[in-house]
């Protein structure tokens, strides 16, 4: 029966598709997305860009691991506003920058992109741009557990605005989701594997709250959820506690591994954007196969999914600018 049904889901897979990611070339096959980006590209003009890179980030993300998974989160909402162009970077001294959006309050790490730009501009002045530096930054921060490919070529973006910072929810449903993806030229696919970036990194019992303790305004929980670990969290988050940190992937929040989707399955995903995943066809169905193969394919589609969204919107050739400092334009 077991050989029946893992048979029977290997079929399955393959009506699914696996996305293939091309290291030159845009892999979103969007004809409006135009621009190429280059694994070497700056072999001649900086070539010690990535051993700068990988040092700097690995002292900060030793000392701090959490930043890991805020590293990765920095690059995720750079990319779905405007592209990835750096804007999320930006500073305004009117507070109405991307980084001013109340999704990007929390974000963490800016400090590291910072130390990783002020090396750079020391060894190769107005050469790398800070839409690189995020996502070499990002693909470091998780390097010793699964190896991304990084195309890099970017050129910064000059406009920030907080209005635009219109990002896919936690509280989303599977259909807003979708879309959410969709219209960046992302699969469902994408979706399922980018949402595995939760197996490490915390939330807090802020965003949580209202899903444990009055889902429906009648002192209910999620029906969503499995009743143990509303136990659990209620033991941790008190009705009235927002800043208490939370777990993600509850006992591997610090590995970067496929144990995210062991947690969706048993009905443990922290947030609502979590569970949705098993209200998908095709969603569901990933979750169910990582759990099965223990993971298989996880790192390798990350890699891939991680690539398509690097390319989203990207600048290049003439277009935008390399920044000298990463929070002004020049």
């Amino acid at each position: 029966m077991a050989l029946k049904n893992l048979l029977a889901l290997v079929v399955l897979l393959a009506l699914v598709g696996v996305s293939i990611a091309k290291p030159y070339g845009n892999p979103l096959g969007n004809p409006r997305v135009k621009g190429n980006l280059d694994l070497d590209y700056y072999r001649f003009k900086c070539p010690q860009v990535e051993f700068i890179v990988r040092r700097v980030t690995f002292q900060y993300v030793s000392r701090r691991p959490t930043l890991a998974a805020a590293l990765l989160r920095m690059h995720f909402h750079d990319c779905f506003v405007r592209g990835c162009d750096g804007s999320v970077l930006l500073k305004s001294p009117n507070n109405d920058a991307e980084r001013d959006a109340p999704p990007n309050l929390t974000l963490k790490g800016f400090e590291v992109v910072d130390a990783v730009k002020s090396v750079l501009e020391r060894k190769c002045p107005g050469v790398v741009s800070c839409a690189d530096v995020i996502a070499l930054v990002a693909r470091d921060a998780v390097s010793v557990r699964t190896m991304v490919a990084c195309s890099i070529g970017r050129r910064d973006g000059r406009v920030s605005r907080l209005s635009e910072a219109n990002l896919p929810s936690p509280f989303a449903d599977i259909k807003t989701l979708k879309n959410n993806f969709r219209v960046k030229g992302l699969n469902s696919k994408d979706l399922v594997v980018l949402s595995g970036a939760h197996t490490i990194g915390v939330s807090s019992c802020g965003l949580i709250s209202s899903r444990i303790h009055n889902f429906t305004g009648k002192g209910d929980f999620d029906p969503a959820m499995n009743p143990s670990y509303v136990r659990t969290l209620k033991k941790r988050c008190k009705p009235t506690d927002v800043r208490t940190p939370v777990d993600m992937d509850p006992g591997s929040a610090r590995r970067f591994d496929s144990h995210y989707f062991n947690i969706v399955a048993q009905k443990k995903g922290l947030f609502i954007s979590d569970s949705a995943l098993l209200n998908d066809f095709d969603t569901n169905l990933y979750v169910q196969s990582q759990v099965l193969t223990r993971g298989a394919s996880f790192n390798k589609d990350f890699s891939d999914s991680m690539v398509k969204l690097g390319f989203i919107q990207i600048l290049t050739g003439r277009k935008g600018e390399i920044r000298r400092r990463c929070a002004f334009v020049n």
